[in-house]
């Protein structure tokens, strides 16, 4: 049996509508990588060779714009931690509670139940910046300015990881496989972290990535907080950077020190790119 000829029902042949994937594939992949080729071009040229335009060829100024950057006055390595702290603290909380209340949400049945999920829901849609001034205020009542705690506990309460722990859930754990472990006399927690977590281990992975993600890139609430400079995070300590006086403003430090602060991010999705495809490819099909 041929199938070089086979068309599909808006008459494209299988091998042309392949062709056209593949041809979209690589320009979409193209648009997403040839930024990070700006940056590192961009990183090894010297201020003055940045001022006078792009160029696709790389120069020859990165050690030493690292070498500036190292032994200037921002400290860019305890930044490096501290994003690292927020990060790594914000994606494991976040993701294990918004996981236990999805799995509540799901498994239990009690008066007011779909009124908090939609409750919850509902918070997704407030931006941030509107309730940034009593954030400040409250914990400024609470001596928890210039702490990493404002960043780390407030994110455990995470709606948009909520929604799609809860759709997971829906799809991928029947309630008979709770009602057995019940049976067999295991309790609600023994429950969730011997048999649910295993089974969403996918989805988990999924969205701690994001949330580390999120909270690494975050600037906005750590600028509100933070105030010393051993305590800030890549983001702030870049912006520093570029606000500098324009007399010791050098775009080449700018330009290393964003490659600097993404290289982590880089290294976790090329480690755990397969739990992202794995996660979203289940998530879409038992959602």
């Amino acid at each position: 049996m041929q199938t070089d000829n086979f068309k599909t029902s808006d008459g494209m042949g299988i091998h042309a509508r392949r062709a056209l994937a593949y041809i979209v594939l690589i320009l979409i992949s193209f648009l997403c990588l040839v930024w990070f080729y700006i940056l590192f071009i961009n990183a090894t040229r010297a201020h003055s060779e940045l001022t006078k335009g792009f160029t696709i060829i790389p120069s020859t100024f990165l050690a030493q714009n690292w070498k500036t950057l190292v032994t200037g006055t921002l400290p860019i390595w305890r930044g490096l931690i501290n994003s690292l702290i927020v990060a790594g603290l914000t994606a494991a909380l976040s993701t294990y509670f918004s996981t236990v209340t999805a799995y509540a949400i799901h498994v239990y049945r009690f008066p007011g139940r779909k009124f908090i999920q939609s409750f919850i829901l509902a918070i997704m849609m407030i931006p941030t910046q509107v309730t940034a001034l009593g954030f400040v205020n409250f914990m400024r009542k609470l001596k928890l300015m210039d702490t990493f705690i404002p960043l780390i506990v407030p994110a455990i309460a995470a709606p948009a990881v909520f929604f799609y722990m809860k759709q997971y859930l829906t799809g991928a754990l029947p309630l008979s496989i709770v009602e057995a472990s019940r049976i067999d006399g295991a309790s609600e927690f023994r429950t969730f972290n011997e048999i649910v977590l295993p089974i969403v281990k996918p989805a988990i992975a999924v969205q701690a990535i994001f949330s580390f993600v999120t909270s690494w890139n975050n600037y906005f609430q750590p600028a509100l907080i933070l105030q010393t400079d051993t305590k800030k995070t890549l983001p702030i300590l870049i912006a520093q950077l570029r606000a500098a006086d324009w007399l010791k403003f050098d775009m080449g430090q700018v330009y290393v020190m964003i490659l600097f602060s993404i290289a982590p991010v880089i290294v976790v999705y090329l480690f755990l790119s397969k739990y992202i495809v794995e996660g979203i490819a289940l998530g879409s099909v038992k959602g």
